[in-house]
């Protein structure tokens, strides 16, 4: 039997981002454009998904949250895109001595349907991480017509992540 302390070098984070929809905006998920008459609505490109998955990888580092590092008062980060704020985020946790092990992301959204996007947002976290695709993992649900999701206001992404001090 394996003794508490083997495991003393991993960390877990957990991230929760969500964003109403809007017309007109381009809808980016996971680093990916989905086809959709409807984006999301935010200070940067709204990207739900990664952004739970930043605010997962600083938590796991016991670092602050992702409007810490980068606030919507700042312009600087106005229409960022937050594939580049993952991999500053990246940068910010391999400075501090960890290394991923993996990650599990769900995104929450009664529409588009994201069954035939799933392997591309997979492959474009993983190259956004430098990460094998298999320590990516990446899902979507709806909530059953329940909630704000539900009936259509927006969309939510949780991330889990894994990391292990080298």
């Amino acid at each position: 039997m394996m003794d508490i302390n083997d495991f003393s070098r991993l960390r877990i984070g957990h991230g929760y981002d969500v964003h109403r929809f809007k017309a007109g905006r381009p809808l980016i998920i996971g680093g990916v454009h989905i086809p959709s008459e409807y984006g999301l609505d935010g200070h940067s490109d709204a990207d739900v998904l990664l952004h739970a998955l930043t605010d997962a990888l600083l938590g796991a580092a016991g670092m602050r949250d992702i409007g810490y590092y980068f606030p919507d008062s700042d312009d600087k980060y106005k229409n960022a895109d937050s594939g580049e704020l993952l991999k500053t985020a990246l940068s910010m946790i391999n400075e501090a001595g960890f290394a991923i092990v993996s990650a599990d992301c769900t995104i929450v959204a009664q529409m588009p349907k994201f069954s035939p996007h799933i392997d591309e947002i997979r492959a474009s976290i993983s190259s956004l991480l430098s990460s094998d695709t298999e320590r990516i993992n990446v899902k979507a649900t709806t909530e059953e017509g329940l909630g704000f999701t539900g009936a259509r206001e927006g969309m939510a992404a949780h991330a889990v992540c894994l990391l292990c001090k080298i």
